[in-house]
């Protein structure tokens, strides 16, 4: 019987892209499967993190693709039992950046002052990865991440996946990957830019406001990643059409364990993610459509009972300290928030030795049933709405230099419960609506080092464009300078 067209193919793909790498220097985009397949990080992405049209077939063929010395361990029987990479496939990135808002935001405890305009971080974030096989057909994705500006270590994305080849009866020439996947954050797993977790803009400050609300497969406040655990299966059929069904529940690093109501939003029961693709292929270019979704019931953080303060009794003596009661949160048995996504994309890419551009587009409608929020007074409506919209190109020359422009829009329903008055970060309106656009030059020395100009800018921010807070502050208060140098090695 003949061998799978997807071996043959994905052998000549290697062949081509292993000449690739003799002409390029050797550089890494998460350095641990540079080193595990011996080929430079241009082999699987445009400018990283995206992914070129190989660097989603190694990623969905399970990150086990290797050029390296193996341990095995063979029963009697000549039954493989393990195949593991000599050297571990570990690797390090590192982001320092500064920031500056066109205006300061309010001093936190002194109300006749303000923060910094201006702050450097260095570092932004530090990311060590273990990334590549961990047997044959098992390989992972696994990023412990430390955060400067929040001085802590925690669990970032991660993706353990185990994938075989098949083909169909039907069509022995056919090709079919099937495979599991089990990770932490809704969209971690998925093959293209366009989703929360790779999604443009690819970086961004991590200590300037941004827009209070958005919707759960979008990222920033309100999002599911790395409060969830999931294992789903996909298919991959003839490199161009993708199924996957993945199943969530709650989970909370830290904290309160067994997790009680101090450990809110947390995801109840379980929540199914989903998630359709077809790409095409010609010469250098690759067009992908597709959707995806969720459904997710949210216990919110809600005080049902307000804490009380600590009293002195004076009748006594000497005077006595009464102690005051904690607040105590709606339990994880009670009423939920249910959201169902439902989300469109595209991503278009032209590669060649001198050029790379992409093009890439989002839109993800929510629709919220606010049971445990409208029933306990944090929400004014009962139901909601959420749209988010994306747009992005990107364009390099040699994968030196580029750039790219972007746009983002937030709409939604009017709630004043659930979008209250604050200063900065809350909506005096009661409206999530938030657009802007994103500006960035890129110059990349060597293959693994970013140097990012990143120029953020609001035309209207939770809300409204002028006194969107009740205290005076406008969108553009909010616009960004953002510059970051990004090391993977």
């Amino acid at each position: 019987m003949k061998a799978s067209r997807s071996r043959s193919l994905l052998a000549s793909t290697l062949a081509g892209a292993g000449m690739f790498a003799l002409v390029l220097p050797v550089a890494h985009a998460v350095p641990s499967y540079a080193r595990q397949t011996g080929m430079a990080c241009s082999t699987c992405h445009t400018v990283f993190p995206e992914l070129t049209p190989f660097g989603r077939e190694f990623k969905l063929n399970g990150y086990v693709l290797d050029n390296m010395k193996q341990i095995k361990g063979i029963t009697v029987e000549r039954t493989e039992t393990m195949s593991l990479n000599q050297i571990p496939p570990l690797s390090l990135m590192a982001q320092i950046s500064y920031n500056h808002t066109s205006q300061a935001v309010p001093d936190t405890t002194n109300p006749l002052a303000h923060a910094q305009a201006g702050e450097a971080d260095f570092p932004q974030q530090v990311s060590f990865f273990y990334a590549g096989k961990i047997a044959d057909g098992l390989g992972a994705f696994m990023q412990l991440t430390y955060s400067g500006p929040g001085d802590h270590f925690g669990i970032d994305n991660t993706d353990i996946r185990y994938a075989r080849h098949f083909s169909l009866a039907a069509a022995p020439d056919s090709e079919l990957i099937a495979g599991l996947t089990l990770n932490n954050n809704p969209t971690v797993q998925d093959a293209w830019n366009t989703t929360q977790a790779w999604g443009y803009p690819f970086s961004g400050s991590a200590v300037v406001p941004i827009p209070m609300t958005s919707t759960k497969l979008d990222s920033g406040a309100g999002g599911i990643g790395q409060n969830a655990v999931g294992l789903g299966g996909y298919v991959w059929y003839e490199h161009s059409i993708y199924g996957e069904l993945t199943l969530y529940t709650g989970q909370k690093v830290g904290g309160t364990h067994p997790l009680d109501s101090s450990q809110t939003p947390l995801m109840r029961g379980v929540n199914p993610y989903w998630r359709l693709a077809y790409e095409r292929r010609w010469d250098q270019n690759s067009f992908e459509v597709g959707t995806f979704g969720i459904r997710a019931a949210i216990h919110p953080s809600i005080v049902v009972v307000p804490a009380t303060p600590d009293t002195v009794d004076t009748s006594t003596t000497p005077p006595t300290v009464v102690p005051g009661t904690p607040a105590q949160m709606l339990p994880l048995s009670g009423p939920t928030d249910k959201y169902t996504d439902y989300g469109l994309d595209a991503q278009y890419q032209f590669i060649t030795d001198d050029h790379q551009l992409s093009a890439l587009a989002t839109y993800i409608h929510e629709n919220q049933s606010l049971d445990a929020s409208f029933k306990f007074g944090a929400a004014a409506n009962s139901s909601d709405s959420l749209n988010t919209e994306k747009l992005g190109i990107n364009y390099y020359y040699r994968r030196k230099i580029g750039g790219s422009v972007g746009f983002f829009n937030t709409t939604g329903s009017t709630d004043t419960g659930l979008y209250g008055a604050a200063p900065v970060t809350g909506s005096a309106s009661g409206s999530p609506s938030s657009r802007g656009y994103v500006f960035e030059l890129n110059y990349l020395p060597f293959l693994n080092t970013k140097l990012q100009l990143q120029y953020v800018a609001y035309s209207r921010f939770n809300g409204g464009s002028s006194n969107y807070d009740g205290s005076g502050r406008s969108a553009s208060d909010n616009n960004t300078l953002y510059v970051l140098a990004w090391f993977n090695f």
